[in-house]
């Protein structure tokens, strides 16, 4: 795969300039390094490591370092970056002091939370157990939980975006819970260890651009993948559940905002308030991508989420951390399209789900 767009990286360092300096000469942890979130985090730590001389160090934790190396050969020698092979569940303890530790384990895989539930859940939190545990072993200062606006449960129709503070959750006694529970229990035991260090929450909610599949339970990326295909663009539901969406350099600089400046044990919503439709995104795809292939919306079907709505309030970190969307969704999507071309790597064929 290439590399990251040389402006997204430009953007992220720009953004978070000030941020780096208290990171100068010191060690980061990562789980989750080599998946969506973690590859955004990894390299725009290494550019800005770059670009303002830091002297700082990263290790990442993976199953399979080569494997990694397959996906992002050109990571492959840089210096100031190590792997650290082991299970998230299970790892020994690399040695040394770590100042910051950033967990980004567990992908949010419907696949996975259907057909191996128990695999998601210990995943989730013997991972976030582990990995607090380390945190207390090297004697970190901050550590980041990437949680998910699936700790709210069902988006109330009353309620146009959710805010921290809202209390609802989901279905205990619904198997189909088993991500957004498992994060919900992961943001409490980190609560329980923030007498060690300080704990940054953050809670995820849709994103786009590069590294993001095209072939897994986000409509977003199937668009974009039967755009590229040459169509049509097929809705599997009825068009009409809204979701919002934050493109990765964004994202990004979000993340990194919160692990430097967010309050201890806050929890901060991290995604888009601009809502729109699975259908109007289907369209959205087409104009930005394809303008002559189809779209077609098939009608209700079996896979359809029980949210009508998965939106977040985003206030807080606006007023509290002054972040703001930079990337509009209609270049996000063009971005997206123009790395994955890059890659050669566009399967047609797969059906889109409705969300």
């Amino acid at each position: 795969m290439p590399e990251l767009p040389s402006e997204d990286l430009d953007l992220i360092c720009a953004a978070t300039r000030h941020l780096w300096e208290e990171a100068r000469g010191h060690r980061f942890f990562f789980t989750g390094g080599t998946g969506f979130f973690g590859i955004w985090l990894l390299e725009s730590f290494l550019e800005a490591n770059r670009r303002f001389k830091l002297n700082a160090e990263a290790v990442v934790l993976t199953r399979d370092p080569e494997r990694f190396f397959r996906k992002c050969p050109h990571l492959k020698d840089n210096s100031v970056l190590s792997f650290h092979t082991g299970d998230v569940r299970s790892f020994d303890f690399p040695s040394g002091r770590f100042e910051y530790v950033i967990h980004a384990a567990t992908e949010a895989s419907a696949k996975l939370s259907s057909e191996q539930p128990l695999e998601m859940l210990s995943t989730i939190l013997d991972g976030t157990k582990r990995t607090l545990e380390f945190a207390r072993h090297c004697g970190a200062r901050k550590f980041l939980l990437t949680s998910s606006g699936a700790v709210y449960g069902p988006q109330p129709p009353d309620i146009s975006h959710i805010e921290e503070a809202y209390i609802g959750a989901p279905d205990c006694l619904d198997p189909a819970s088993v991500y957004g529970e498992g994060k919900r229990t992961a943001e409490l035991m980190c609560v329980l260890y923030s007498k060690y260090f300080e704990v940054k929450i953050a809670r995820c909610f849709a994103f786009v651009g590069p590294h993001l599949p095209l072939d897994a339970h986000f409509a977003i990326g199937n668009f974009i993948r039967d755009a590229l295909a040459g169509g049509p663009i097929v809705i599997k539901g009825d068009g009409t559940p809204k979701r919002s969406y934050l493109y990765a350099a964004d994202l990004a600089i979000w993340l990194w905002t919160v692990l430097f400046l967010g309050k201890s044990c806050r929890p901060y919503n991290v995604g888009s308030a601009e809502a729109i439709s699975i259908g109007e995104l289907a369209h959205l795809v087409r104009r930005s991508i394809a303008p002559n292939v189809d779209v077609s919306i098939s009608g209700n079907t079996t896979f359809v989420s029980p949210l009508t709505q998965y939106l977040p309030e985003i206030r807080r970190a606006e007023e509290e951390l002054g972040l703001s969307q930079r990337i509009a969704l209609s270049e996000a999507l063009a971005k997206t399209a123009g790395w994955h071309c890059a890659c050669e790597r566009v399967t047609p064929g797969s059906t889109s789900p409705s969300f």
